[in-house]
């Protein structure tokens, strides 16, 4: 019986739970806290921790089934797609894993389990192979699971030994194959036909056996584990009788849907594949928070849009469409990720926007390509044509590759990198709230940090660090970092600003002026005020408490903020980044659009609602997964224990925090926003105070408040009706002043008209026009056109002292004679500017008034010449 995809993968799940492993949700496609990747492109990525022995869990066996994206960074298959029957940007990784549990023996009986009892796969289609060197494991398979040797391949390193790194854990794999049948070209692994696609690889064994050192060697892992990976598509497709993956059910679902909307009648055109695929990587990207953009994920996300939106227009797509495909995608796969569901208003929002924003040039983009192609000598596209495409008009490289792909045409690479060399001036903005000093200072020490019950405790001195060097004392007026045993001080960590205090002890006072997190320890920076400290000294450790409280104040107040533009924007926001100060907060939140006055009312108002509710402010330690269970949110870039914090506040905000925090939601006493503005693309930003700094802001803008009224004689209650007066006259003066000058310019139009140049036969008008409004002069260029028919006119008038206004006008008879832009600039050029424009109408700008009149009288002689 033919199994639907969504059965295989809870099937696949069910299996291994089965089997004693834990059923562990899969992560995000963005990688939390690993900057080694651009997205999750396999399943063991959110284990990497507890392989490297760096994170423990509560279990050593676990099983998921995780999305993954390959299409930037050093696996990407976005150029396949489409062309091939199982390349995607996106895909399900089904996966067991062992932490120290079970080995080899284990995940091979496994897998042969599932595949042959499970899914009734026949073992005459079965082909496995093993590391050249991997005799257990071939002995397992041949002399335990019965696999015929005849069916077995040893492979070498390259493609059948695994590592993380160049050094770090690694080991041999074992991979299995299965047969399409002898009616598709191929041999089995190992041969030279290997690479066809009768053979196609649907499981790896992963067995983490050894921990390779810098020089090469390897030594046995003491406790060795398993990372196993089958796709959940190619699996489908054997199981759904298909060779392609674009046969499967999920595919073919997304196939007709991107049919339906774009009107296309071959079904097997491969722009529907490339559509049906697209569809999932943005979908789900957009829905883990990631936004369309110039860099890095965001521009990933971008390329793949733009060429989903390119084939979509080849298929006949008459409209904007992409966003309508979501739809089936929540179909298809909307059970097994719920989050499709939630986020479906923003998805396809964001969709929207970004093929209305690509398609306002995509047709112009073609035009010149075409126009290049016309002219092309060779088969290669010139890499400044490349660059222009993506600089002008948004093609992606890859976008024009793909295009070229389709004429037997191939890109210049080398040039497109060398003209975006030349021009790459791009700013990267630091999200980096502070100094890494572990990776500067390598500190080892541990800190127990006691601040959430107390302000002041005594500690001991167990570190002394002077200028980066480690010293055993210093004296008064040394700047240093100290580390305590224990410490009430918070070191900065998850956008919280760390304490200021002082370390007082028998003969001196330490100020600390500020605080850090350094692996395990707390770094107390600041500089010896009095006295001399040495290590193992004891101090009492005071808290600037009136500074601690403002700063868990507005610390509270980011979790309400959270909650309030979820409530108000919807579950598409998430945190991206904050920063909580004494007198205020930042808070940076993942949004597609400025917040109207009227959102930024609402959240305020729900934020005051709950300062109102007075919610008592809990705190609680649970284990992570019991956490997640009451709906706690995570934190943006926050890497938590298993034992984590939980902070609830009433029934409208519960998320996990180490912070500091107030009591009760009172205690915040009014909550004020004091900004609202975009810093990247999809990305907004809030700053906001609370307590006695909101109260300060509100005195201030009270104060300006009053001046204004002063100003235009009104109150508090009349301010905008009077400055709307003022406005209002300000606007009719303004328009009768214009009506004034165009008089002005008009009347001394006539007056030149009069008293026209005749330079051989050709009537000619050059004028400086003292006092006249520069947006006047093209006007009186006009008209003097008008009027006369056929004449030559150059106007200019000086706009204080370092501006020069200057416009040129050729009526179309004497164009073939003398062009508006050459006349211009012989006038610019003399007051220290340059100008343009079409034959019969030029303007240009300068900065030397002074000139003005010794250049005007250039026009005549210089005129004389050509007529």
């Amino acid at each position: 019986m033919i199994k639907s995809t969504s059965e295989i993968r809870q099937g696949f799940l069910d299996f291994f739970a089965k089997k004693g492993h834990q059923t562990v949700s899969s992560s995000s496609l963005v990688p939390d806290n690993d900057p080694t990747l651009l997205f999750t492109n396999a399943g063991m990525n959110q284990f990497k921790d507890v392989f490297l022995g760096t994170d423990k869990r509560s279990y050593t066996r676990a099983t998921s089934s995780q999305r993954c994206v390959r299409a930037g960074g050093k696996h990407n298959d976005l150029d396949n797609v489409g062309y091939t029957a199982r390349h995607h940007t996106f895909f399900e990784m089904l996966g067991n894993f062992s932490f120290g549990d079970y080995f080899k023996r284990d995940a091979i009986k496994f897998s042969w389990e599932f595949l042959t009892e499970e899914l009734k796969l026949p073992v005459e289609k079965l082909w496995v192979t093993v590391f050249d060197e991997d005799l257990e494991a071939e002995k397992i398979w041949i002399d335990e699971i019965g696999v015929d040797p005849a069916r077995l391949s040893r492979i070498g390193a390259k493609d059948n030994f695994w590592s993380m790194g160049d050094t770090g854990p690694c080991g041999p794999c074992s991979e299995i194959f299965y047969d399409h049948g002898e009616h598709i070209w191929g041999g089995p692994p190992g041969t030279p036909e290997e690479d066809g696609d009768r053979y196609i690889e649907i499981w790896n064994l992963v067995f983490m056996q050894f921990n390779r050192h810098s020089d090469g060697t390897m030594e046995n892992l003491p406790k060795p584990s398993v990372d196993t990976g089958m796709g959940l598509e190619r699996i489908s497709a054997i199981l759904q009788n298909g060779h392609s993956n674009y046969d499967i059910d999920l595919f073919q679902g997304l196939i007709k849907k991107v049919a339906e909307v774009t009107g296309a009648k071959d079904l097997q055109d491969k722009s529907l594949r490339v559509v049906a695929d697209h569809i999932r990587s943005c979908g789900f990207l957009i829905a883990d928070g990631v936004m369309p953009s110039n860099e890095g994920r965001g521009y990933v996300l971008r390329r793949i849009i733009r060429r989903a939106v390119r084939h979509g227009h080849k298929l006949g797509a008459p409209d904007v469409f992409f966003f309508k495909i979501y739809e089936e995608l929540i179909t298809q796969m909307g059970d097994a990720y719920p989050e499709l569901s939630k986020q479906r208003v923003f998805v396809e929002k964001i969709l929207r926007l970004e093929e209305e924003q690509f398609a306002k040039t995509l047709d112009r983009g073609l035009q010149i390509l075409d126009n290049a192609l016309e002219n092309l000598e060779g088969n290669v596209i010139p890499g400044d044509v490349v660059f222009k495409l993506y600089d002008t008009y948004g093609f992606p490289a890859d976008l024009t590759a793909d295009i070229a792909r389709e004429r037997e045409l191939t890109i210049d690479q080398a040039g497109f990198d060398k003209a975006m060399d030349e021009q790459r001036t791009r700013a990267q903005q630091a999200n980096n709230f502070g100094t890494d000093y572990n990776n500067v200072l390598k500190i080892e020490e541990q800190t127990e940090f006691v601040g959430y019950q107390t302000l002041a405790i005594s500690g001991r001195v167990i570190k002394l660090l002077k200028d980066g060097e480690v010293v055993n004392a210093i004296a008064a007026g040394d700047n240093a970092q100290v580390i305590l045993d224990n410490t009430s001080f918070y070191g900065e960590s998850g956008g919280q600003s760390g304490d200021m205090g002082e370390l007082i002890f028998d003969n001196g006072v330490f100020v600390v002026t500020d605080c850090k997190k350094a692996a395990d320890a707390v770094l107390h920076i600041g500089y010896l005020s009095t006295g001399s400290l040495t290590v193992q000294d004891t101090v009492n450790a005071q808290v600037d408490q009136e500074r601690r409280k403002l700063i868990a104040l507005h610390h509270s107040a980011t979790h309400l903020l959270h909650a309030a533009l979820r409530r108000a924007l919807g579950e598409h926001v998430t945190q991206k980044g904050s920063l909580v100060e004494a007198d205020k907060l930042r808070f940076d939140f993942s949004h597609f659009e400025a917040l109207s006055e009227g959102t930024l009312a609402q959240v305020s108002f729900l934020v005051n609602e709950a300062i109102r509710n007075n919610f008592d402010i809990v705190t609680q330690s649970m284990d992570i997964e019991e956490a997640k269970k009451t709906g706690a949110m995570a934190l943006f870039g926050e890497k938590y224990d298993d034992l984590v914090r939980v902070v609830q506040m009433g029934d409208f905000s519960t998320e996990l925090c180490g912070g500091t925090h107030a009591q009760r939601t009172g205690d915040m006493g009014m909550f004020l926003i004091r900004s609202e503005s975009g810093i990247a693309a999809g990305v907004r930003r809030i700053e906001a105070s609370v307590g006695a700094p909101a109260g300060e802001v509100v005195a201030d803008i009270l104060n300006e408040v009053s001046k204004a009224c002063s100003l235009v004689k009104g109150d508090h209650f009349t301010l905008g009706e009077k400055i709307t007066q003022v406005l209002d006259r300000s606007k009719l003066l303004e328009k009768e002043i214009a009506q004034l000058k165009a008089k002005i310019a008009s009347s001394a139009g006539a007056n030149l008209t009069d008293n026209a140049l005749e330079i051989n036969g050709v009537k000619v008008v050059v004028a400086n026009m003292e006092g006249i409004d520069p947006k006047s002069l093209r006007d009186s260029v006009d008209e003097i056109k008008n009027k006369l028919q056929s004449v030559i006119v150059l106007l200019a008038t000086a706009v204080g002292e370092d501006k020069v206004s200057i416009v040129a006008g050729v009526t179309k008879d004497l164009t073939a004679k003398v062009k508006a832009g050459d006349l211009v600039n012989l006038v610019a050029t003399c007051v220290g500017g340059k100008g343009g424009g079409r034959p019969d109408m030029a303007m240009a700008g300068g900065t030397n008034p002074q000139a003005l009149n010794d250049a005007l009288a250039l026009v005549e002689p210089w005129l004389a010449e050509r007529l």
